[in-house]
């Protein structure tokens, strides 16, 4: 277990603290302020002491002198557990849990890796990145238990499904529910709106009668009696924007009273929407939706999150969002004649560790043939040339990889030079070319400098090589014009696609 204390001086308003902790009958004032929240594998606990150095009031009309420290303890999920009765556990421990959204399995694997403990798949972003549609209904049952499917068996985490509305009616609903029971999902999100469905947080959003709501959560639980599974049914309404605020109310409590295990209202609009929602059907855990970049509901930290009655967080875009953004920077890198920088770019080494390449060597070496073990014995032997090689192979190899992380690599590639000589071997009009040399300059358009390299001037396929911009431009036509000049000379000045500027000099 790994504990590690962060130290700072705060107060908080009265209203900001968790009205279920425990004070001591005989205090004033509370000897420790416990919030609790999970965050990846740890367990995220904030514990807030009151501090005499503070030169404030211990208690004013509304706020704490509080000294604060942040605990974290690892825990991991028990082994042999199965998605759903993983997923329950989460939602009986104390705390608020966040979930990542994620929409392919490289995604999810991202989001165990990075330590959480569980993560929801978004219809939104599957429809995003499987067809490259928008969630308005278009992606079918099939697609997303197929998506789903390759999501569970990528990861050892549970993962919350988006059922959408179920696909139909009541008996489409149990089949979409045991569907994404044997593809392996710890719980399923099923909402009341019509079809074709709509995003939550987009317009022109209809629900389903109240009655038609109740019967398609009778009858996700109908289905899992059937299937001898314990996922766990989340049930969501979207008739706050629909309808009404005091209508989602209603539908919640309904849905809790048939059996739902989660309580999801989408798009609450304010703070006190959101704490009036976690006050109905205190028993059943609450859902509640972070949609980044311009949602209708506040974007709240985990614990104010928790402070309000929240148990389950989702953040249903940040994910594709970011996605998105880095293979537009990508592309516009490449089509500028330049690869993404480092810093956005993972190495080839750290890819392949991401995708598990490493571990596949170690397991594939369990199922090595005697011929494939001979073979490696030999490679490895004492003495062995081989293994002289292979490890001064590998030494290379990584002295080129840390070289390659600290200086830009350039090649060259010269099919064609200028030619000192005429046809006859006489000395030609090129003849000084090759004493100078070209100078290529890029400044970037927040004002840095992106490259700054010099070749010599009688090479000319090169140039487009380093700056693939340059291939529509006629080097050999304005070395022509600059071959008998003295001195420096700029040949070109302009600004590509990207706005960058990109300058060639003669020197």
């Amino acid at each position: 277990m790994k504990l590690s204390v962060l130290n700072h001086d705060c107060t908080f308003p009265s209203s900001m603290l968790p009205s279920s902790t425990p004070y001591p009958a005989h205090q004033s004032s509370p000897a420790a302020l416990v919030s609790t929240f999970r965050s990846g594998l740890s367990l995220q606990r904030l514990v807030s002491f009151p501090n005499p150095s503070l030169d404030i009031p211990k208690r004013s009309s509304d706020r704490w002198a509080m000294k604060t420290f942040v605990a974290c303890s690892g825990k991991r999920m028990a082994d042999g557990d199965s998605p759903a009765k993983a997923l329950r556990r989460i939602l009986e421990s104390p705390g608020v849990y966040q979930g990542p959204a994620c929409f392919d399995a490289l995604s999810a694997k991202l989001v165990e890796k990075a330590g959480f403990e569980f993560c929801f798949t978004s219809g939104f972003s599957v429809s995003a990145a499987r067809l490259g549609l928008p969630d308005a209904g278009l992606i079918s049952y099939g697609e997303m238990v197929d998506q789903g499917y390759q999501i569970t068996q990528a990861v050892s985490i549970p993962v919350i499904g988006d059922g959408d509305n179920g696909y139909g009616n009541a008996m489409n609903v149990k089949r979409t529910v045991k569907g994404f029971i044997n593809a392996g999902f710890a719980g399923i999100i099923l909402e009341d709106q019509v079809s074709p469905k709509a995003c939550g947080h987009t317009r022109g959003r209809k629900v389903v009668s109240r009655e038609e709501a109740l019967m398609r959560i009778r009858a996700a639980i109908d289905a899992r009696k059937e299937s001898g599974s314990d996922i766990v049914i989340v049930a969501r309404t979207d008739s706050r924007q629909a309808i009404s605020f005091d209508e989602s109310l209603w539908r919640s409590r309904a849905f809790a009273e048939a059996g739902a295990d989660v309580l999801f209202i989408d798009a609450l609009a304010s703070r006190e929407e959101m704490r009036s929602f976690c006050e109905i059907s205190p028993l059943v855990p609450k859902m509640a939706n972070m949609l980044e970049g311009g949602g209708k509901t506040p974007i709240l930290n985990p614990i104010e999150l928790e402070e309000i009655g929240f148990k389950i967080v989702a953040y249903p875009l940040s994910l594709i969002g970011v996605s998105i953004q880095a293979m537009q920077d990508a592309l516009r890198a490449i089509k500028g004649g330049r690869i993404p920088p480092p810093g956005s770019l993972p190495s080839f080494e750290e890819i392949k560790e991401t995708l598990g390449f490493n571990a596949y060597y170690e397991e594939e070496k369990q199922y090595a043939t005697s011929t494939d073990r001979l073979s490696l014995q030999r490679a490895y032997s004492p003495g062995s040339s081989s293994r002289y090689n292979m490890q001064r192979s590998t030494q290379d190899d990584s002295e080129k990889s840390v070289q390659s992380l600290q200086d830009p690599v350039v090649e060259v590639i010269t099919p064609d030079v200028y030619s000192p000589y005429g046809a006859d071997g006489s000395r030609g009009p090129f003849s000084g070319i090759w004493s100078r040399t070209l100078r290529i300059k890029i400044i970037g358009r927040d004002g840095f400098e992106k490259l700054d390299v010099r070749i010599p001037a009688g090479f000319l396929e090169g140039i487009t090589n380093i700056v693939p911009a340059l291939g529509g431009v006629n080097i050999k036509a304005l070395l022509d014009d600059a071959a008998e000049e003295t001195g420096g000379k700029i040949l070109l000045d302009f600004n590509d696609t990207m706005g960058d500027r990109i300058q060639v000099f003669l020197e």
